[in-house]
């Protein structure tokens, strides 16, 4: 069975449910708006059902399951943890999970109005996070390399999209800068690795949570600080690393260059939802030019 055959409804979910974990199944179920490769159903007030979707294999979900319960007694901000392990079968064949449910609204249908608090949150919970990671802990993938390793990646974003007043030698000097950045040397830490306004959300105009850790890797934190500019409004960036404090001058660079590749990624979301494009997102297109303006202003 292929994704585009697999129907996930309200019915399957509950059917699962009274398979699996019979004392959840009679609890609401609500769809949550969104998702790519995976799609939520709010369970009750408390709990969310993830179920794997477009992605192809159960890797990601079953890094969530044996590595968030770890993290996130020590983190600052709620993030989604598991309760309940959901195993293939004959009805749905693929893995899905019961998460605790994160308050707030996903910053890309949201907004940040209290940048300093919003600064500061987000370089205390990255803190928190980059600690040192266990020799078991899993390593960076297509997420996580140097920025001179993801120079096609930039490329495709940078030809595909429609910069519409950005000046493309601009956005090269702040890659290439990246680019020649000299390599994380430090421990291995803990990455979110795929911070932006769609995996954060807000409420009372600041950060209340952070989710999906599907790209959560050990390696360069850079793939983090990149959220300075991709999720803050103007002026936010120096505010966090003021707050923030471990990143020396290579590690900004090479966030800075990750930021702008992040919001060229974000830009091309948002004009494929305007093409009606499979996976497009249209909201993610005003995100995506407001993030690529502060990296180009130093903002």
């Amino acid at each position: 069975m292929i994704e585009s055959e697999i129907e996930i409804s309200r019915d399957l979910v509950r059917d699962l449910l009274r398979e699996q974990h019979p004392d959840l199944a009679e609890l609401p179920i609500r769809e949550v708006a969104g998702g790519w490769g995976n799609q939520m159903w709010r369970l009750g007030d408390e709990l969310v059902v993830r179920m794997q979707r477009m992605d192809r294999l159960p890797d990601l979900q079953l890094k969530e399951r044996r590595w968030l319960p770890v993290l996130a007694s020590r983190l600052p901000l709620p993030i989604p943890t598991p309760v309940r392990s959901g195993v293939p079968s004959e009805r749905f064949p693929k893995v899905w999970t019961v998460m605790t449910w994160v308050e707030g609204t996903p910053l890309d249908h949201g907004s940040i109005t209290r940048g300093d608090h919003a600064a500061d949150t987000l370089a205390a919970f990255l803190k928190a996070l980059h600690a040192e990671a266990p020799a078991d802990a899993p390593d960076a993938s297509d997420f996580g390399a140097h920025p001179r390793e993801c120079t096609d990646g930039f490329e495709h974003f940078l030809q595909a999209v429609d910069l519409g007043g950005f000046a493309e030698d601009d956005i090269r000097a702040v890659w290439d800068d990246a680019v020649m950045a000299p390599g994380w040397e430090g421990p291995r830490v803990w990455v979110h690795g795929d911070l932006h306004p769609a995996n954060v959300v807000v409420a009372d105009g600041t950060l209340a949570g952070i989710v999906d850790f599907g790209a959560l890797f050990a390696g360069d934190p850079a793939w983090d600080l990149a959220a300075a500019w991709v999720l803050l409004p103007a002026g936010g960036a120096s505010r966090f690393f003021d707050s923030y404090v471990q990143a020396d001058d290579a590690a900004v660079r090479r966030a800075r260059g990750l930021a702008a590749m992040k919001s060229l990624f974000l830009m091309l979301m948002g004009q494929n939802g305007d093409r009606g494009l499979p996976g497009g997102k249209p909201n993610w297109g005003p995100a995506g030019r407001s993030a690529l303006h502060r990296v180009l202003k130093g903002l």
